[in-house]
């Protein structure tokens, strides 16, 4: 093989690997574990065979996809105009087909006990972002036999908290929760500040005695089944801004003309952190329930920022091409001087 063949084959080898590289899928972003999400419960179920009543019929619903995929509940676009893009009936899902089976209105979804007062909230970052999460409590009167609407939610988020710190690949952050009794959702939004991606999940919970017939309890899926089903994920997040057929997420908006006409609510945009409730303080030993600093971890270690718009494949693929274009010189450079 002569030498102008030989660099032709490295270049265009060079290209090719690192691009291949920039594309290559990352996996999920996360859901909320403690209270567990109705994603998480019935991943941690498993499945192709999932234990309960309510998460057999969200699989049969959805799909088992979706469930590999519990991580990813998202809208790519929605910069804060959460309630004009969710229509009632449609929160848990985001408004996403893939994920429909979640907002299967029944009262029989594991559920976490939680109790009024300070609770530690856990969030699992599969691909940990800069942002701000709001959680949502039901009102009192909830019916989890009726779709779920943005009107069920108390007006305010009781808890608002930005770039919380992270331990052991979880989002770990303090609140109050409000006094409730029986069988209530906490409903959680996390906008990410370096993208206008946002995800959505639902959390059934029971404060005290559950009224109607005992559900079954939810648990989180471990770090080991979180591994286990890398390889079913369809999950990829190279380019949030675009179309991605895997999760769905530009799907979202484009159905939903007309968000929240049921219930006049549902067409206002969300009020911002600072109307809704002022962002916790740094905790310190005489605020037991506030946030751990912002953009850190338990181990010190600064918060990944990994976020990235449509334009992050080209800029990788750019460089891949002037590395490439390098090594044709070098390569041209040796010819010559064996000339």
């Amino acid at each position: 093989m002569t030498s102008r063949r030989s660099a032709a084959v490295v270049t265009a080898g060079t290209v090719l690997a690192l691009s291949g590289l920039s594309a290559a899928p990352a996996f999920g972003h996360g859901s909320m574990t403690d209270p567990v999400s109705r994603v998480s419960a019935c991943y941690a179920e498993g499945p192709e065979s999932p234990r309960s009543a309510a998460c057999k019929a969200a699989v049969a619903a959805s799909g088992t996809q979706a469930f590999y995929d519990w991580n990813a509940v998202n809208i790519a676009n929605a910069a804060g105009q959460h309630r004009q893009l969710i229509p009632d009936g449609k929160l848990c899902s985001a408004g996403n087909d893939k994920y429909r089976g979640l907002d299967l209105a029944r009262a029989d979804w594991p559920a976490s006990r939680l109790s009024s007062g300070a609770h530690t909230f856990r969030y699992k970052g599969t691909a940990p972002h800069k942002g701000s999460f709001e959680l949502y409590v039901t009102k009192d009167g909830y019916d989890p036999s009726k779709p779920l609407k943005w009107s069920d939610l108390e007006a305010k988020p009781f808890l608002t908290v930005t770039d919380p710190g992270m331990q052991n690949g979880d989002y770990v952050f303090q609140g109050t929760v409000p006094k409730k009794s029986g069988r209530h959702l906490v409903y959680s939004i996390w906008q990410r500040s370096d993208s206008p991606e946002a995800f959505y999940t639902c959390s059934d919970v029971v404060f005290g005695q559950d009224g109607g017939a005992p559900a079954p309890s939810a648990s989180a899926p471990t770090d080991e089944q979180i591994q286990d089903g890398k390889d079913q994920s369809s999950v990829e997040h190279g380019g949030h801004g675009d179309d991605d057929p895997a999760t769905g997420a530009g799907d979202t908006g484009a159905g939903n003309e007309g968000a929240g006409s049921e219930a006049a609510e549902g067409t206002k945009a969300p009020a911002t952190a600072s109307q809704d409730a002022a962002p916790a303080a740094p905790a310190s030993p005489a605020e037991p329930n506030a946030p751990a600093p912002a953009g850190t971890s338990g181990s010190g270690v600064e918060l990944a920022e990994t976020g990235g718009d449509s334009s992050t494949p080209y800029l990788a693929i750019g460089g891949a091409a002037v590395l490439a274009a390098g090594a044709a010189v070098l390569f041209g450079t040796a010819r010559r001087r064996r000339a």
